[in-house]
């Protein structure tokens, strides 16, 4: 019997100067390192890295989803009050479903760790088969936000159709209500 394909992960870096080369993004490394050390299931990543603009944003995640068949997608930065935040608003007008859990439990979690965190807009929704996750865009936010909502994300990934991702339970485990 053939081995199943790995599982597509999208990690799409939201930021103008990281797009530009101003400075080295560190956001999206963190969240495939962290992919890395909770996913036992093999996975790839698809990676994309875009200036802070609302289509050029929503074009980022349809493709991710629609084309590049990525049943997660985990975006890094934008999600601030600044004007050129936007990613919030570009994953809402692809999304069919929203869930706010997402966002609440780790702005939820971070404000433990910093006051400022409940200036952070992260969402999260469905879009056909695929599970979309904002996260702010700094590494040690990307470490609280995920830690906060993984275990939740294979069972979600489940209900929509995506394909089975097991986790290290070492690490993460999987609540899984549903089967």
């Amino acid at each position: 019997m053939a081995e199943p394909a790995p599982a597509r992960i999208g990690i799409l870096v939201v930021s103008d100067r990281a797009s530009r080369g101003v400075y080295a993004d560190r956001g999206g490394p963190a969240v495939r390192a962290y992919l890395d050390r909770v996913l036992a299931t093999p996975w790839e990543a698809v990676t994309r890295l875009v200036p802070d603009e609302e289509p050029v944003v929503r074009e980022a995640l349809t493709a991710l989803v629609d084309h590049d068949e990525c049943c997660l997608v985990v975006t890094t930065g934008g999600t601030g009050p600044a004007p050129r935040d936007v990613t919030p608003e570009a994953t809402l007008a692809v999304i069919e479903k929203e869930l706010p859990g997402f966002g609440e439990a780790m702005r939820a979690a971070s404000l433990r760790a910093v006051p400022t965190a409940v200036l952070s807009r992260q969402t999260a929704g469905v879009r056909g088969r695929a599970l979309i996750v904002n996260l702010p865009g700094s590494p040690k936010a990307v470490q609280e936000c995920l830690d906060a909502v993984f275990a939740a994300v294979p069972d979600c990934v489940d209900l929509i159709g995506g394909p089975r991702l097991e986790t290290d339970p070492s690490h993460v485990v999987a609540w899984r209500p549903h089967g």
